[in-house]
């Protein structure tokens, strides 16, 4: 009975075009990959500066295997934290402006985490309506009183901070929302984090080497500094490689140490990752052009789009969403560009809203202009057609 419970479960969600696909790739992360035995033209990669199959990543992820071996063989609080973690945290927390960081092994394991090392039964946490999944999670496993307000309303957070006689508050943010690109009003809300003595935690996971002076992120670009500031910074998208950070005042780091349990009850990420993302930081700060010809490419795409029934999301970063609405229009959408070579994900409900199906859109510094055209030009006529 529980085998034909189930069934019935994926039967519905190909009635409703829900059912996701994983697809295999059997060539290195870049635009131009061999997916599934067929040739294709890639928009859907997080790898915003193009780092992921960089040679000398590559050649430092080597030398760190080479030096350190493949694994750490403990947690890091027992025997698995080695002297390249400890470099690599100091680059970190100096690059991104805090006085101290803390490597985690992937960014669905700082943020359930961290929010839960912060807050518990008793406080409040105040949480955008469309944040990401693992800050969704992190604020259930906390058991604090959630309180999400409507996307990036200040007026409305302001009404729920006041409101609440909680000990300990916690405001939390994507800085790039992940399926609309839209940036959150950080300096609003850290306003409103020091009115109402509250911590701000902002996950950077798509403004992290993008956005601000050298790549340093959404904070820097925003010229925002706080005791009261937690940043979280991803390192396998835009960084290239693997992991994520949290960031902050020195003794607000050192109580995440001591209480997050996704960093203490897990063996420590390969040291030779470490030294990979030591040349990845080098790569980061050193890489405008990368980041100039990104905004190029971004501009290309929203200047030669011209959609009457579906919507371009308004975004200045990587990730360009095409709100199409219905389901099974997206998903049809998706299936005509990759059969025309051009793989664009369908992105559906839970992870959007009810009617806002679209095609998430994610460019890189890999792409040329002659890939966007290409796309540009299936796009417009898709539409015209569809």
């Amino acid at each position: 009975m529980l085998l034909d419970s189930l069934k019935a479960d994926l039967a519905q969600l190909d009635a409703q075009s829900l059912r996701r696909v994983r697809r295999s790739l059997d060539t290195p992360c870049g635009p131009h990959a061999r997916v599934d035995g067929r040739d294709m033209l890639a928009f859907c990669s997080n790898d915003y500066l193009g780092l992921a199959a960089e040679p000398e990543l590559a050649e430092a992820l080597k030398a760190g295997a080479d030096r350190w071996g493949s694994g750490s063989g403990a947690s890091h609080l027992v025997s698995g934290h080695y002297t390249v973690h400890d470099e690599l945290e100091r680059r970190l927390a100096a690059f991104v402006g805090c006085e101290r960081a803390l490597y985690l092994s992937t960014g669905f394991m700082a943020n359930s985490g961290v929010i839960p090392a912060l807050v518990g039964r008793g406080d409040a946490i105040f949480a955008d309506r469309l944040n990401h999944a693992s800050l969704v999670d992190g604020a259930l496993l906390s058991r604090a009183d959630l309180h999400r307000y409507p996307h990036a309303d200040l007026i409305a957070l302001e009404r729920a901070l006041a409101a609440s006689t909680a000990k300990r508050k916690l405001i939390v943010t994507d800085s790039v929302f992940s399926m609309d690109g839209d940036l959150a009003p950080l300096a609003g809300l850290l306003t409103l984090a020091e009115r109402f003595d509250a911590w701000l935690m902002v996950d950077d996971a798509h403004g992290f080497g993008v956005l601000g002076p050298e790549g340093r992120g959404a904070l820097r670009e925003a010229g925002l500094a706080s005791w009261r500031l937690l940043y979280i910074g991803t390192l396998g998208k835009a960084a290239g490689v693997s992991g994520a950070f949290v960031a902050g005042q020195a003794d607000v780091v050192e109580w995440l140490m001591q209480k997050t349990r996704t960093y203490i009850f897990t063996t420590g990420a390969p040291p030779a990752l470490a030294t990979a993302l030591l040349k990845s930081l080098d790569l980061i700060e050193h890489g405008d052009a990368r980041r100039v010809h990104l905004a190029t490419l971004i501009e290309h795409l929203r200047t030669g789009l011209q959609l009457r029934r579906w919507q371009l999301m308004p975004s200045c970063t990587p990730i360009q969403p095409v709100v199409i609405g219905d389901n099974a229009e997206a998903v049809a959408a998706a299936r005509a560009l990759w059969d025309a070579g051009l793989w664009v994900p369908a992105i559906r409900p839970p992870t959007v809203p009810q009617g806002s199906a679209r095609l998430r859109i994610s460019l890189t510094a890999a792409h040329t202009h002659q890939d966007v055209e290409r796309l540009v030009t299936a796009l417009n006529d898709l539409e015209r057609t569809a």
